[in-house]
C-alpha cells in the first residue's frame, strides 16, 4: 500500500510533531456523492491524519518502524472535504516507547479545522510488513524534499 494521502511533508520535529499537505483532485477514487456534491468519506480524513503519523515514525525510526492504527479515542468532524481542497494535516505524538505510540492532530483547509482527533494510538511494525522497503525509502525523499526539520533530542534544526 502507497501513501497517497500524503503530498508533501512540510516539516517535522522528530519525536515530537509533523506538518503535511495533501492537494485533493477529483480523478480520485475515494470520492462519495452527498447531496449535490462529492465529499472524501470522513474515514478517509482520518486516514490523512494517520498517514501523516507513520511518516513521522518512520522519519523518526530511520524506516526500521511504522505506524499500525489499533485505536482512536475520540475523533470531530466539523466540515466536508470536497475535490480540489488542499488538507492541512497537523499531527503531535502524546507518547511513544519502541512498541507502540499515541499522538492526536487534526485536519484543515484554510486553517478551518475539518477533523480532530484525539488518542489515536498505533503499534510501531516493522514497515517490510506493509510496503516494499525501496519504495517507501523513494517516496520518503520525494515527500521531504523540502520539508523543515527540529531535532527535539538534539534540539538543532537540520
Amino acid at each position: 500500500m502507497l501513501f497517497h494521502l500524503t503530498d508533501r511533508i512540510l516539516d517535522y520535529e522528530l519525536g515530537r510533531s509533523i506538518r503535511a499537505r495533501k492537494v485533493t483532485s477529483r480523478s480520485e477514487s475515494y470520492w462519495r456523492e452527498v447531496s449535490t456534491a462529492k465529499t472524501m468519506p470522513r474515514p478517509m480524513v482520518l486516514e490523512t491524519l494517520c498517514q501523516a503519523g507513520a511518516w513521522l515514525v518512520m522519519l523518526q525510526t530511520d524506516l526500521a518502524r511504522r505506524a499500525a492504527l489499533l485505536s482512536v479515542a475520540e475523533v470531530r468532524f466539523f466540515g466536508d472535504v470536497c475535490p480540489g481542497d488542499v488538507l492541512e494535516i497537523d499531527a503531535t505524538v502524546e507518547s511513544a516507547s519502541d512498541e507502540m505510540a499515541v499522538m492526536s492532530g487534526q485536519v484543515s483547509i484554510d486553517s478551518h479545522v475539518v477533523m480532530a482527533a484525539s488518542d489515536v494510538m498505533c503499534a510501531l511494525i516493522e514497515p517490510c510488513e506493509l510496503d516494499d522497503p525501496a519504495t517507501t525509502r523513494r517516496q520518503l525523499a520525494a515527500l521531504t524534499a523540502d520539508a523543515g526539520r527540529t531535532d527535539a533530542t538534539q534540539g538543532r534544526h537540520g
